[in-house]
């Protein structure tokens, strides 16, 4: 009996010993260990899930392989994440300083990559069961409204001192003023300019919502308005309600010195006599491109002697318009071909009897020349009837928006105006 009671004697003096020396009970002890153990096997056999995120920028001589290669991911995802995109952007146009990001998964897998390929959208391409999807993404930005005044002291560029900004005020006011030709020194600008903010920093100006000019001593401004059976971005109207655009654009060049204006006795530099120009040269760099200053059709595109490469093109209204010495013609540009407001038609050149690069640009009406500087060309359609009120309010609000600026100074305000 004895002997049969010492295997109990031992196990109630090791309950002894873990109760006073462990502090713990011992089914509790078992049941912590028990269950340290399964979690330890549950994570060993789970899949990583975690997602990381890569970002850069594109450098020069970027391509997606490279990227991919550079960042350590799988290259059998390039191919795929380009053929979705293909529809949306394509990613052999990579150009250099624009953002990208990658989402790998735990296990090194793209699942999405995003590229920002303008400063309006985004390019995301993402992994679903099916494969890569891509989709196109317009940029987050927080708008506000810019003040923009200032003085022509030498060029438009100079004077606003923001390219972009410069550019679109040209661009806005092209049927009026030719900004190669005809500023003035004094000249005076107000813009009242969308600013695109992007955490809490001026990423960039945006469209134009209404903007003043005196050129020469004669005011000019133009409002931004979207008639409603129009929609999409609008279009800028004069003071009156009517467009501001005209059947030719001002100028076919935009900054860009005259070298020699409309003359009747003109010194030729060549033939070293005088004899008519009539017609505008436009001194540029080699390759400027030059645009066609209304809608027409190619009656000419070639060679022609002492004018080297020249377009010339037939608009409505008995107008004919030629551009001269180019360095070369726009493909497509050929004899019986439509061409647009704008469209580039060639590049500024030194062909044919010529003493430098620049362009030679001549009006005819009816077959007799006509000085393009003087040409007046009339507006196109109007703000419609039905839209014509709430035209005048948005009128009213941004003269006194423009009348607020003072040139020469500039100004950003928060604003919730569209």
């Amino acid at each position: 009996m004895i002997i049969k009671s010492i295997p109990f004697l031992i196990a109630a003096l090791l309950l002894t010993f873990f109760i006073e020396w462990g502090g713990q009970k011992p089914d509790n002890t078992m049941l912590a260990i028990g269950t340290v153990e399964a979690v330890s096997e549950a994570e060993a056999s789970a899949p990583e899930t975690e997602t990381r995120s890569i970002s850069g920028s594109v450098r020069s001589g970027d391509t997606l392989s490279v990227i991919f290669e550079a960042h350590g991911l799988d290259p059998m995802h390039v191919n795929p994440v380009v053929a979705a995109a293909r529809k949306t952007y394509d990613l052999a146009r990579l150009r250099v300083g624009n953002p990208y990001s990658f989402d790998i998964s735990g296990k090194g897998s793209v699942e999405a990559f995003t590229y920002q390929y303008d400063e309006e959208n985004l390019l995301k391409v993402t992994s679903r069961p099916g494969g890569f999807v891509a989709e196109d993404i317009a940029m987050p930005y927080e708008r506000r409204t810019a003040h923009i005044g200032g003085v022509v002291r030498d060029n438009l560029i100079s004077s606003v001192n923001n390219p972009a900004v410069a550019l679109t005020l040209s661009d806005v006011f092209a049927w009026d003023i030719d900004f190669a030709t005809g500023l003035r020194e004094g000249d005076t600008f107000r813009a009242v300019v969308e600013a695109l903010y992007r955490d809490g920093k001026l990423a960039r100006y945006g469209k134009i919502l209404a903007a003043e000019f005196v050129n020469d001593g004669q005011k000019h401004r133009a409002y931004r308005f979207i008639p409603r059976s129009e929609g999409g971005n609008g279009s800028h109207y004069g003071q009156d309600g009517k467009s501001i655009r005209r059947a030719f654009l001002k100028a076919p060049l935009t900054f860009r010195r005259i070298s020699s204006g409309y003359s009747y006795g003109r010194y030729h530099p060549i033939l070293k006599i005088v004899r008519p120009h009539l017609g505008v040269d436009y001194a540029a760099r080699a390759g400027t491109p030059v645009s066609a200053v209304g809608d027409g059709t190619v009656t000419f595109a070639g060679w022609k002697g002492a004018n080297g490469n020249l377009v010339i093109i037939k608009h409505p209204g008995s107008y004919t318009t030629s551009y001269g010495h180019l360095k070369k013609i726009s493909r497509g540009v050929r004899r019986g071909k439509k061409v647009t407001q704008g469209q580039v038609i060639g590049w500024v050149g030194s062909t044919g009897r010529s003493t430098g690069p620049h362009l030679d640009y001549r009006v005819k009406q009816g077959g007799r020349p006509v000085n393009p500087v003087k040409l007046v060309m009339p507006r196109e359609t109007s703000v419609p009837k039905d839209d014509m009120e709430a035209f005048k309010a948005l009128k009213e609000s941004m003269d006194m928006r423009l009348a607020s600026i003072i040139t020469g100074a500039s100004l950003v305000a928060r604003s919730n105006d569209p």
